[in-house]
Formats: structure tokens, C-alpha cells, sequence
């Protein structure tokens, strides 16, 4: 069973009245820990703002003793992963302004002024980026640096809209309400995706800032060498869960609904035998492709609903598709593409029965009704699990 966090303050704090809380996990930093403090110090010093420390510590080692002593909190916890340390911490923070980052003095927290300053202009989510800021020779691996971090910010920016240059960069800020609205699920790395998918999703006042990026201490391993060489392509296979997890209506509604179209389009007009248009023939072959088509284009599209329903990011969105999407009216096309399907395919039974149990020819309006039958099934399923996603989906987020 997990054990409770244990909240540790310096024996001189003040405690109240902080604008910004610096929220940090901390695993075995005592090389680094005391003088990234003393930055933070620094920085919120030249930033004119006053601030709380808060280390959340899972260590072994002197880490909570050495951030005690120069002055920052611990929040002592558990080892159950990043976005963990950062769910535990939401009720000790107390400035209205959090900015987070690591411990390992990769990021310069003596530089907070650029956060402060997007901030106070209204920014609720802030970026850092370490493109538009300066990366130390070595201090990230050039697979990261030139294929995966600007593969995976390319695909975010192409769906969402957006502009970043570095969506994982670790350097970050956002406002307490955001954090809260947010919600972070995620209890390992896949936390940072998470918290850049939802800030859009949100609609959040976003912002970029440039940062500075130094390369391990000397005699420091970062957590990603601790763990072996596997670990950055665990690291990344967890990102893109989050990204397909939470993004599915992204790339499933739109196609979904355009194999809809286009076997709907096909089906109808074969519904009735062979066409032929401009010396093109379209047969049996060109139906059945319609109908594989409507089939998984309407499977996407119920994903891709679902999602929105049950992540409750889009609450203008929710509210259409729960007045367009009733249980009543699910259940009345469902029933009503179930009955003209087995009417149309009582047309093939009753050739069927009728030539001593054979069938000479296929029957494209039999084939028609399968495929009303297979959508009235689909609408069926489809309404009773949009009607449970709604009972159990979170409250839409305003």
C-alpha cells in the first residue's frame, strides 16, 4: 500500500503569500540539488517575484537533507513516476503561478523572468524551448535533437494548430487553475505529452519562451543512462500512447467520415444491380469495397466520438453531440436499418428456398440489406456506449 507524502519545510520558512511555485521531482540529485535551490533563488529574486521551492523527493540518497538546508521543501513520496510526483504535489502548491522543470541543473532556473513576464500577460500554459534558447554541446543526443523531438512536434503542431518548437522540452509553466483543469492522469514520462494535448484540447492561453539546456554535471548520469539504453525508446513509446490515447478524434473522425461518404455513395447506387457510367463498369466487386468502407469508416468515427465524449476536453463539442446523438433517436435508426436490412435480405432467403437451396446469382439489394443490418447493429452498440461514456465521462471543463 502506498504511503502518504510527507510534507518538510526549512525551519526559518515563511509560509504564505508566494506568487510562483517552483514544483521539481527529485531522484537521488544530491550532486545537483542544494546549488539548483540556490538558482531557483536567483531567478525568482531577478524576476521581482516571490516563490515557493517544492521538491518532491523519492531519493535514497542526501537529496531531501540538502534541499532542506538551502532553503527549498520536500515533499517526500513514494517512487511511482513523474506525473505521479506531479499529481501528489497539486495540494501542496500554493503560488498561483507554477513552473516546473528537473533538478539537474540542465535547465537555468536563474533565468524565470521570461515566465513571469508571459504570465502576467494572460499566458495559462508556457513552453520552454530549447531550439529558440541554446542547447549546450552534448547535452541532448542528436537522434533527439534533429529526428525524434522535431518528428513528434511537427505531427502535434499539424493537429492541433499549434506553433511549438519543443513539446518536450521539461521546462514549463502554467497557471494552478490550468494544472487543476488539466487533471494529469498519467503516472510516468508519457505526463508531458499529456500536459501539452490537453492544453490544447483546453484551448489554453499558450505561450513559448526560450530556454537554456546544459549538459550533465560532471559526475551525474541523467535518469535515462541510469536505466540503459532501452529507456529514451520507452520513454518515447509512452509519449506516443498518450498522443494516440488522447487524440484519436484527430485522426479518425475526418477519415471516418469520408469512407462513410464514399462507401454510402458506392452502396446506394449498386443497391439495385450493376452501373455504368461514362464506360466504366461498377459491379459487385465496387459494392462490397463500399461496403468494407462504411463498415470501418463508421467504426472510426464512433471512436473518435467516444473519445471526445469520455476525455470531456471540448465542451462545446460535447454539448452538439449530446443533443444530436440521443438515446431515443440511436435507438430508433438502429431499429430502422435492422428491419429494411432484413427485408431486403428476405429477398435473397426467398430465392434461396425457393431454387431447391441455391443461389445462381448474387443479390445486390440482399447485399445492400447486410450492410444495414451490420450499421443498425453498429448504432445499437454504438448508442448504449455513448450513453454509459456519458454517465462516467468527467465533468465538461469550462
Amino acid at each position: 500500500m502506498d504511503k502518504e507524502p510527507v510534507h518538510l519545510t526549512p525551519r526559518d520558512a515563511v509560509i504564505g503569500g508566494e506568487e510562483v511555485s517552483i514544483v521539481v521531482p527529485a531522484l537521488n540529485e544530491e550532486i545537483t540539488v542544494g546549488e539548483f535551490v540556490d538558482w531557483c533563488k536567483e531567478g525568482l529574486a531577478a524576476a521581482c517575484v516571490t516563490g515557493q521551492i517544492l521538491i518532491i523527493d523519492s531519493s535514497t540518497d542526501q537529496t531531501a537533507d540538502i534541499a532542506l538546508a538551502h532553503g527549498g521543501e520536500v515533499l517526500r513520496t513514494p517512487k511511482r513516476g513523474l506525473g505521479r510526483a506531479y499529481i501528489d504535489s497539486i495540494p501542496y502548491i500554493r503560488g498561483q503561478w507554477v513552473i516546473m522543470g528537473d533538478a539537474d541543473l540542465t535547465y537555468d532556473f536563474r533565468e524565470l523572468a521570461p515566465f513571469v513576464e508571459q504570465f502576467r500577460k494572460g499566458a495559462e500554459f508556457i513552453m520552454g524551448s530549447r531550439f529558440r534558447g541554446s542547447i549546450e554541446k552534448g547535452a541532448m543526443p542528436g537522434l533527439h535533437r534533429y529526428f525524434g523531438t522535431p518528428l513528434t512536434t511537427w505531427i502535434l503542431n499539424r493537429i492541433y494548430h499549434s506553433r511549438y518548437s519543443d513539446i518536450h522540452c521539461g521546462m514549463r509553466g502554467l497557471t494552478r487553475a490550468a494544472l487543476e483543469r488539466i487533471d494529469l492522469k498519467s503516472q510516468s514520462w508519457e505526463y508531458a505529452s499529456e500536459m501539452v494535448l490537453k492544453a490544447a484540447r483546453l484551448r489554453l492561453a499558450t505561450a513559448e519562451v526560450p530556454v537554456k539546456f546544459y549538459k550533465d554535471r560532471a559526475g551525474r548520469f541523467s535518469h535515462h543512462r541510469r536505466m540503459g539504453w532501452l529507456s529514451p525508446w520507452i520513454a518515447g513509446w509512452l509519449n506516443l500512447k498518450v498522443m494516440l490515447v488522447y487524440t484519436p478524434d484527430s485522426f479518425l473522425l475526418k477519415p471516418g467520415m469520408v469512407l462513410t461518404s464514399i462507401g454510402a455513395i458506392l452502396a446506394s447506387a449498386l443497391a439495385m444491380g450493376p452501373i455504368t457510367i461514362g464506360g466504366f463498369g461498377f459491379s459487385l466487386y465496387w459494392m462490397l469495397f463500399g461496403v468494407t468502407c462504411v463498415t470501418l469508416g463508421y467504426s472510426s468515427i464512433q471512436i473518435g466520438v467516444l473519445a471526445r465524449v469520455m476525455h470531456g476536453l471540448r465542451a462545446q463539442s460535447l454539448r452538439r453531440l449530446q443533443q444530436a446523438l440521443t438515446y431515443d433517436r440511436g435507438m430508433v435508426i438502429s431499429a430502422g436499418c435492422v428491419l429494411v436490412g432484413i427485408v431486403l435480405l428476405g429477398t435473397l432467403v426467398y430465392h434461396y428456398l425457393h431454387s431447391e437451396f441455391r443461389l445462381y446469382e448474387i443479390s445486390h439489394p440482399a447485399i445492400f440489406g447486410l450492410l444495414l443490418i451490420i450499421v443498425g447493429f453498429q448504432t445499437f452498440c454504438f448508442t448504449l456506449l455513448l450513453e454509459m461514456a456519458q454517465r462516467v465521462a468527467p465533468k465538461e471543463k469550462v
